[in-house]
């Protein structure tokens, strides 16, 4: 198998924030790999800026000690490197003042694509957006990158999305969610709108339930301030949850283009049902052996805020009526799994009978660890003794199947920054689609406040509260079990 790399167009890529913890995790390493895979342009110019009063060596330096760190075999390519951090400069820059814009002005070029990254907190972006137009740094055809949170409910996102559309037209806005730029999440749609197998099943015909968990082994540590303000249901359900739910549910877009997937994810929210207060499960981590609990995390006694959620959805449309979908998430969890499963359900008449009769395809989209898919089938078990059914899962596991080429399979960061480069936009969320999942979420939210719900405690290093386990139990289903 042939990798074939697209190169985009000479662009600069102006990083507001690029001293910050994410820029050196994640949006450097990804450009870096990027650059030795042959698909940034020699010319193209990565441009930092923030507060830290540095020069562009000190800057190039920064980056190459995050290359060190958070890059994987491709730091060993001197050469590469060398290239790479030549491409970089930085400028000091001051987001709610003048200083730094009339240096950055002339640093950034007038006829290459223009895009702004702004990884800085969400109350910045009104100030950079203002003062990238009133320094004419960014014209109608330049690009903004801006990282949730969008918002913390319907009125904050409204706001956010009003002071954005002051400046910039929502063809030029770019909210990123880096879980859709997974590779499984894309071969999510190749699976369902690329194979005649499996869209004829995807629906309440076929399917007896869906699942969809998102379970982390760490705790909140240093974003505890954070995170306590808004814990599991703002900060992974109305955002990360929310796009897979709208990925594996959505109606086949007329096309593979920006507006007709989002289009679709859309009315995806808009028929999701009320959930009711039962059908909700909110949790704390206890103290274990490896850490502290969720209380002493966030140094509040008393927090009412959720580190684990689960919830049973259901979506008012001819596809899913009936159908439900069950959702959780949550931190200090046994196993770092990301995974989508689709229960299909019994066969209307079995010929076997007893035990052999008691099998399900079951269909595992595996976001992390190990990307990839497998489909549980039945088969009879090999030997003699009559006619024994057992079942085995037909694997996709992407580094397996991809063999030499496993290694070229890009970081979710990459490919979406390319993305912006080459302003295809179907892959990051449009303003209404942020509005209709908080219209969804915030009642949801109000309505625990106002009963003044308590979470339930679990054991760091579970499956979650015992009560999660009974949603399921209740409908006479079960969790898969958290695998990495």
């Amino acid at each position: 198998m042939v990798s074939r790399v697209i190169p985009v167009d000479d662009f600069d890529l102006v990083i507001f924030g690029g001293t910050g913890d994410l820029a050196r995790r994640k949006i450097f390493p990804g450009l870096f790999r990027r650059f030795l895979a042959g698909q940034m342009p020699s010319t193209s110019r990565i441009v930092g800026a923030a507060r830290s009063e540095l020069d562009s060596a000190g800057f190039r330096d920064l980056i190459s000690d995050a290359l060190d760190e958070f890059s994987g075999d491709e730091k060993s390519n001197t050469e590469g490197r060398k290239a790479f951090l030549a491409q970089l400069e930085y400028v000091p820059v001051d987001a709610k003042g003048e200083g730094g814009w009339k240096e950055l002005a002339e640093l950034v070029r007038g006829d290459v694509v223009k895009a702004f990254y702004f990884s800085v907190a969400p109350s910045l972006f009104g100030d950079l957006a203002e003062r990238l137009h009133s320094h004419n740094i960014a014209d109608r055809h330049s690009r903004i990158v801006v990282e949730k949170p969008f918002g913390r409910d319907l009125a904050s996102a409204q706001e956010l999305n009003e002071t954005l559309a002051e400046h910039f037209k929502e063809t030029q806005i770019y909210r990123i969610d880096h879980y859709l730029g997974k590779e499984t999440v894309q071969n999510l749609m190749a699976l369902r709108f690329g194979n005649v197998l499996f869209e004829p099943l995807w629906n309440n015909h076929y399917v007896d339930h869906i699942q969809i968990t998102v379970a982390e082994t760490v705790g909140v540590g240093g974003r505890g301030t954070y995170y306590d303000r808004s814990g599991a249901m703002r900060d992974m359900v109305q955002n990360h949850l929310m796009q897979l739910l709208c990925l594996i549910a959505m109606e086949p877009p007329s096309q593979f283009g920006a507006d007709e997937v989002r289009d679709e994810k859309l009315k995806v929210i808009r028929a999701l049902q009320d959930v009711d207060a039962h059908h909700i499960v909110r949790g704390q981590y206890d103290a274990g052996s490896d850490g502290p609990s969720y209380r002493e995390d966030v140094e509040d006694p008393k927090s009412h805020t959720e580190s684990f959620i689960a919830m049973k959805c259901h979506i008012n449309n001819w596809r899913w009526a009936g159908v439900p979908f069950y959702m959780r998430t949550g931190k200090r969890m046994k196993e770092r799994v990301s995974e989508i499963t689709v229960v299909f359900k019994d066969l209307g008449h079995s010929i076997f009978e007893g035990d052999t009769a008691r099998h399900r395809n079951i269909l595992s989209i595996r976001l992390q660890p190990n990307e990839g898919m497998d489909l549980q089938v039945t088969i009879k078990e090999p030997g003699p003794g009559g006619m024994r059914l057992i079942d085995v899962p037909l694997d996709m596991t992407f580094a397996d199947a991809l063999g030499e080429n496993a290694a070229e399979v890009s970081d979710a960061y990459e490919r979406l920054i390319m993305d912006v480069i080459r302003g295809n936009q179907t892959l990051f969320m449009r303003g209404d689609e942020v509005e209709a999942a908080w219209a969804w979420t915030d009642p949801l939210i109000e309505g625990w406040k106002a009963r003044n719900d308590v979470p339930k405690t679990y054991d760091a290093g579970s499956a979650g509260p015992e009560d999660a386990m009974m949603l399921m139990h209740r409908d006479n289903r079960r969790w898969r079990d958290i695998k990495g």
